[in-house]
C-alpha cells in the first residue's frame, strides 16, 4: 500500500513552539514587551483583534504548513523495483613515492612528472566508470585507504585530483598495498574482485612481502593488473652534450609481471602518457559482471505542496485582513 512518510519527521514536534515561546516571554519586563509584540510567536498566538482582524488562525496554518514542508513529506510506493548493478569492483592502488616526481612524461606537449600525468589520465578513467564500484589506496612508506569501495565515482575522482607526492612518505610498500586491497575486496563476490596497481619502483618498505600478498590475493580470487610507470629513455643536456639514461632503472618489472601472472591478471608498461591512456582503454574492455540484485521503493518528494500553500497564504493574508476588518 502506498503511504506518506516524513524524512525529517522529528521537526513535527516543533508545532507548539510558538506557544512555548509566548509562555516564556510572559515574564519579560514591560520595557521589552514592545519588541516581543513584533515577534513571530506573538503574531501567531495573539488573538485579541486589533483595528484590523488578526487572523491568528491563518498565521497558525502558515506555521504548520511551513513546518510540514520542512519535515520533507514523501510519497512512498508499495511496489519494489529491482536493480542489478552491472559493472566492475575495482580497487586502485597508487604509488606516491618520491620517484613519482621524476619529469619523464609528456602531457599536452609539455614535460610533466609521472604523478601529474597519472592524476590527469587516472582522473579521466575514473570519470568514465559508469556502474562500477571503485576504491582508492595510496601507498609509499605504508599503504592507506583513501576511499573504500563506492559507486560515488565523483568523490573518488576528487581524491585522485588531490594526490600529492610525499603525502604518505617516499618509499614503496607494494606488499602492504596489495594486502589492504584484498581486505577491502573481500566485501564483494569472488568473481568481481579486481586490483589495479600503479607503481614506478620496487618494494622498499612495509612488512608484507609482495609475492606473499599476491598469493593471498590469488587464494581470494583477486585479479591484479599491474602498471609499471616511467620512461625507458630520457635525454638531458650536460656540459658534454645531450646524455641519455634510463630513468626507470628502479622499476621492478619482474616482480610486477609475477604478481599479475599469479593472479591471472596482466602487466602493462606505461613508458609515456600515450601508453598509459592506451592501458586504461584496455582496462575499459574488462567484461562487466552482474552484481547481486537489490530492491528499492520509489519515492517522490512532496514538500513543495505545503510550501506553495504557505506562500500563497502569506500573499493573500493582507487582503483577508482588510476584508474581515471591513466586515467587523
Amino acid at each position: 500500500m502506498d503511504n506518506i512518510t516524513f524524512a525529517w519527521w522529528p521537526l513535527l514536534f516543533l508545532a507548539p513552539l510558538p506557544l512555548l515561546i509566548q509562555w516564556l516571554f510572559r515574564a519579560i519586563p514591560k520595557q521589552t514587551q514592545s519588541i516581543y509584540n513584533y515577534s513571530l510567536p506573538y503574531m501567531i498566538t495573539e488573538r485579541k483583534a486589533p483595528p484590523r482582524a488578526s487572523l491568528w488562525w491563518l498565521k497558525w496554518l502558515i506555521w504548520l504548513l511551513l513546518l510540514t514542508a520542512a519535515a520533507r513529506p514523501q510519497w512512498l510506493s508499495s511496489a519494489t523495483v529491482p536493480i542489478i548493478h552491472q559493472g566492475r569492483n575495482m580497487m586502485i592502488a597508487v604509488d606516491l613515492s618520491g620517484s613519482m616526481q621524476i619529469r619523464d612524461m609528456r602531457l599536452n606537449g609539455k614535460r610533466v612528472s609521472r604523478l601529474v600525468a597519472l592524476k590527469h589520465l587516472l582522473g579521466q578513467f575514473v570519470a568514465q566508470r559508469k556502474g562500477d564500484q571503485l576504491g582508492l589506496i595510496l601507498f609509499a612508506d605504508h599503504a592507506y585507504l583513501q576511499s573504500p569501495l563506492t559507486y560515488d565515482t565523483t568523490t573518488v575522482q576528487h581524491y585522485v585530483s588531490q594526490m600529492q607526492q610525499g603525502l604518505v612518505g617516499n618509499q614503496t610498500a607494494i606488499g602492504e598495498a596489495i594486502g589492504l586491497a584484498v581486505k577491502e575486496l573481500l566485501q564483494v563476490p569472488a568473481k568481481q574482485r579486481v586490483l589495479i596497481l600503479l607503481t614506478d619502483g620496487q618494494n622498499t618498505a612495509g612488512v608484507v612481502d609482495p609475492l606473499q600478498a599476491a598469493k593471498v590475493a590469488k587464494d581470494n580470487h583477486v585479479t591484479i593488473y599491474t602498471i609499471g610507470i616511467g620512461a625507458k629513455h630520457l635525454s638531458t643536456p650536460t656540459l658534454f652534450g645531450m646524455q641519455s639514461f634510463n630513468p626507470s632503472q628502479d622499476l621492478d618489472e619482474k616482480l610486477l609481471k609475477q604478481i599479475a601472472s599469479m593472479t591471472h591478471g596482466q602487466y602493462f608498461r606505461a613508458a609515456s602518457s600515450q601508453q598509459m591512456a592506451e592501458i586504461y582503454k584496455k582496462l575499459d574492455k574488462l567484461e562487466p559482471i552482474k552484481g547481486k540484485k537489490q530492491y528499492y521503493r520509489p519515492k517522490q518528494e512532496l514538500y513543495f505542496w505545503p510550501l506553495l500553500a504557505a506562500i500563497l497564504l502569506v500573499l493573500i493574508s493582507p487582503l483577508a485582513q482588510q476584508f474581515l476588518g471591513r466586515r467587523n
